[in-house]
């Protein structure tokens, strides 16, 4: 007489759903990047008629903007179900993986309303309590980038070459400050960057696009006084992949937190962390 079989266990059709990896998400993160640019792009060359609103002081949101969010809202839960989505523009939608999608529709609203190059599409993943991945789409650039974790970065499919010690005498570091920010604090990083370490600065009015040249080598650092995470969040794992650093406890540190913090090359960012104090 034959044992009996014992029947399979069901599939909890409840059960969360193991993530997909990061490597499968490229792909498809990249393009929806990009549609999302495409979409901004269809907006940019009339907005500075279109509908802008003032948020605060030198801060604005457009139709575009709420536009684009709306679609990497649908397109992610359509990827990745599972996962929770924050957004700039007021998306929060609840997940039960563990991931949370960070979104800034247009990271640069004031160079789009002004016709400017510098505004990017940013999807950033927020897992284990920090930045993980992110994708970044700069419509007018032409430049895609994408990277983060075990997924080295990448621009325009080509690897990021990593990140070379400073050149003394040709520092250059980029800088971001919200408007709310006190302006002697905005000063005091200025008379450092500028008195104490002898460098250049620029300001792109970017956030993503500033951490994007350090990436790149075209500045050493970024320094922001009053970022919110959903600037940085895909940008910092793409730096960190070539080499780079960032001065953020991200144990103490809240999604809706504004931050001040240093990033860009390690000797530039600590250097900048002991002479003020990031």
């Amino acid at each position: 007489m034959r044992p009996l079989a014992h029947p399979k266990p069901r599939k909890d059709p409840h059960a969360p759903r193991a993530p997909q990896s990061l490597a499968s998400l490229v792909a498809p993160l990249e393009a929806l990047a990009q549609e999302a640019g495409n979409l901004a792009l269809t907006h940019f060359s009339i907005a500075n008629r279109a509908s802008v609103e003032e948020k605060g002081h030198l801060d604005l949101v457009t139709r575009a903007d709420r536009e684009v969010e709306a679609l990497l809202r649908r397109r992610l839960q359509q990827l990745c179900p599972d996962d929770a989505i924050y957004g700039e523009e007021g998306t929060s939608v609840a997940g039960t993986s563990g991931r949370t999608w960070v979104l800034d529709p247009i990271d640069g609203t004031f160079n789009f309303v002004r016709g400017g190059a510098d505004w990017a599409v940013s999807i950033g993943l927020y897992e284990a309590d920090r930045p993980a991945f992110g994708v970044i789409h700069a419509p007018v650039r032409r430049t895609t980038l994408s990277g983060g974790g075990a997924v080295p970065a990448h621009l325009n499919g080509a690897p990021l070459p990593a990140l070379t010690p400073p050149i003394p005498g040709r520092g250059s570091i980029g800088v971001g400050f919200h408007p709310q920010m006190a302006t002697e604090a905005r000063l005091d990083i200025l008379r450092c960057l500028w008195d104490d370490m002898g460098v250049t600065i620029r300001c792109s009015g970017s956030s993503s696009m500033s951490i994007v040249d350090v990436a790149r080598g075209e500045t050493d650092a970024y320094v922001a006084l009053g970022d919110a995470t959903w600037d940085v969040m895909a940008a910092l794992p793409i730096l960190r992949s070539p080499g780079g650093t960032d001065t953020i406890d991200w144990s103490r540190t809240r999604l809706t937190d504004r931050l001040r913090f240093a990033c860009g090359r390690v000797q530039t960012t600590q250097r900048i962390l002991d002479l003020a104090r990031i």
